[in-house]
């Protein structure tokens, strides 16, 4: 329940979107690529703007004046993330990094794989996740993916974390890049029971999704502010329990992460907790701008923005589930969930021909473009829900790759598959509204014949 004083403050989208966003308008632009980067508001620049007008700021591993008020920012930027995240401040750190992807590097290269332990993801991950598999597969472990089924959800998943006996360390996204499917944050608990640590993306879900650390017991968080709120866009966070992160041994050192180095005595000592995380200087005045974005997101409210984008993605999946070619054959395919029920705000589909058969995903991303639509084209950056989506048979797909090598196109590798490889991806968020995702369907309306 929200309090009274919270709810006052609270907008209305519509006005949000005129207040924050009237270049969308201005431009006749229906933006609808959320997954790939939130949109900035207006007033994060006006506010970042004015600190920095206004301040004068110095590198924090300094102790004057300047450095000294970029660490207080700092410090109370590490409180707004666990806050906004709802981690308590005596458990937990906050590692900021460039990405998300730095941020599970950091878990990935200091994790202490070994040959009785194992490497559990599920099918579904960012390309980032998957790398963590060299890392492990260096160390000896044991590395196992946990499938999807034909909606995209995990497979059978609790039933493969009981058969490890070893435990290691277990990854995956609370939402899918790829189609918006929510996983089950249940696993979290029933891994660690397993003597699992947990990896947890949250780079999908906590743009328009509150979440818990306190009700979510995951090892490891990982998270871009952009993602968020659009703005900084090279800022983001390792989340961890403490005692977590103190299991990870850094395989190298950096200014700024060690009490002291010799190079005399051919030694160093890491300082301890996340200042061993953070490599060089941090981005302290990127780390200055978060605070206008999280004030943002708390003005839309978290639930309400969770609703608002839930009634635009039922928009958007009713109607292009309606579209049908003259000869009644559907005009599209969604891969994953075709309803809103335990999914976010991005939608996977293809645009497919009379007989069912898709077409290239770069027409209809070329025409949404011409059309002023902001559409994503590709696989995402995630084979595993994308093999999984198009049915790609496992052992076609290495003979292919393996011919293939460095000259892999997709179109070449369709051709060896003799799949059509690739979709179109919506993703709604904090600015977009009805306008936006008519806009949309009416760019895949156009293909109808």
């Amino acid at each position: 329940m929200l309090s009274a004083a919270l709810a006052e403050t609270q907008i209305s989208f519509e006005a949000l979107r005129d207040r924050e966003f009237s270049r969308l308008d201005a431009q006749d632009h229906a933006y609808l690529d959320y997954a790939g980067s939130a949109l900035y508001g207006d007033s994060q620049l006006r506010a970042h703007q004015a600190m920095l007008s206004e301040g004068i700021f110095g590198n924090p591993h300094s102790d004057s004046g300047p450095s000294r008020t970029s660490t207080a920012i700092i410090v109370a930027s590490r409180r707004r993330v666990l806050q906004f995240l709802d981690a308590d401040e005596s458990t937990h750190d906050v590692c900021f990094t460039a990405n998300t992807s730095a941020a599970i590097k950091l878990v990935a290269e200091s994790y202490p794989f070994g040959a009785d332990s194992t490497f559990l993801l599920s099918a579904d991950n960012h390309n980032s996740v998957n790398g963590i598999r060299e890392y492990a597969r260096r160390a000896g472990a044991r590395v196992r993916y946990i499938p999807l089924d034909d909606e995209l959800r995990l497979q059978d998943a609790e039933g493969i974390i009981e058969s490890e006996p070893n435990g290691g360390l277990l990854a995956f996204p609370a939402q899918s890049n790829f189609s918006g499917v929510w996983h089950p944050l249940g696993l979290v608990a029933k891994a660690k029971s397993r003597g699992f640590d947990v990896l947890l993306d949250l780079a999908a879900y906590v743009p328009s999704r509150a979440f818990s650390l306190r009700q979510c017991p995951a090892d490891f968080v990982a998270m871009s502010f952009y993602k968020l709120f659009g703005y900084p866009t090279g800022v983001g966070a390792l989340l961890a329990r403490r005692e977590a992160l103190a299991k990870l041994g850094r395989p190298w050192f950096a200014g700024g992460t060690v009490l002291f180095a010799s190079v005399a005595a051919d030694t160093h000592f890491l300082r301890s907790r996340h200042e061993a995380f953070e490599d060089g200087t941090p981005d302290f005045l990127g780390i200055a701008g978060l605070d206008a974005g999280f004030d943002l997101l708390a003005e839309a409210g978290m639930d309400r923005l969770s609703a608002h984008v839930a009634a635009l993605t039922r928009m958007l999946i009713e109607q292009l589930r309606a579209l049908r070619h003259r000869n009644g054959a559907p005009l599209v395919k969604i891969y994953g969930p075709a309803n809103t029920i335990d999914r976010g705000g991005t939608v996977a589909f293809n645009v497919c021909d009379r007989d069912g058969v898709p077409m290239p995903y770069t027409l209809v991303e070329t025409r949404a473009r011409q059309a002023g639509v902001s559409l994503r084209g590709g696989c995402f950056c995630n084979p595993g829900a994308s093999e999984s989506a198009f049915g790609l048979d496992p052992t076609r797909v290495g003979d292919c790759l393996a011919d293939l090598g460095a000259t892999f196109t997709p179109e070449r590798f369709a051709a060896c598959t003799g799949t059509a490889v690739g979709a179109v991806r919506a993703s709604a968020g904090l600015a977009n509204n009805r306008d936006d995702i008519q806009r949309a369907v009416d760019v895949v309306a156009s293909f109808d014949s």
